[in-house]
């Protein structure tokens, strides 16, 4: 993961601390090539003695995964305050869980479909990558440019956008 903040707020983070924060969480997004077009898949997963589990069912994650696709999973997370935030990718290849007993492992390791659906299939991302960072959280201040509630261009019957947390 390249970080361009130059801000000491930033820290990236060791492998261990990434499978620590990987653990504290179910949601991530997977990240795969269809052809020459990315498709990025929200999934629940489970860690797993250095890999990451998750589950799916037909559909486009599963045909591009059958062709042998590489695969990025990107997680996040915010601490109970919300003033320290952090992300990890895990870049691997994926492979088709079938013997029982890992099937019966991932179970007991709390991995189950959240969507109604066929979900059978069980696939493992071996890394060949990860990476991460930690930073501090800046206020909305720094970076949502402030609004001249004077200087409206915007007609009173028309609607304007209004940045997350302030009034409108």
């Amino acid at each position: 993961m390249e970080n361009t903040s130059t801000d000491q707020d930033t820290k990236e983070l060791s492998v261990h601390d990434c499978w620590k924060y990987l653990q504290s969480v179910s949601i991530g997004r997977v990240a795969l090539i269809n052809g020459e077009v990315p498709e990025i898949f929200p999934v629940n997963f489970v860690p797993n003695y250095g890999t990451v589990l998750f589950r799916t069912g037909p559909g486009t994650k599963l045909d591009v995964l059958r062709e042998g696709a590489v695969i990025a999973l990107e997680a996040d997370g915010f601490n109970r305050y919300g003033t320290v935030a952090w992300s990890v990718i895990l870049k691997g290849s994926p492979e088709f869980v079938t013997q029982p007993e890992d099937i019966q492992e991932a179970v007991e390791a709390g991995l189950s479909p959240w969507q109604p659906g066929a979900k059978d299939v069980l696939v493992r991302v071996t890394p060949s990558e990860i990476s991460g960072r930690r930073f501090v959280i800046a206020p909305p201040s720094k970076w949502w440019p402030p609004l001249d509630p004077t200087a409206s261009d915007v007609h009173d019957d028309e609607t304007r956008e209004v940045p997350p947390g302030t009034a409108g």
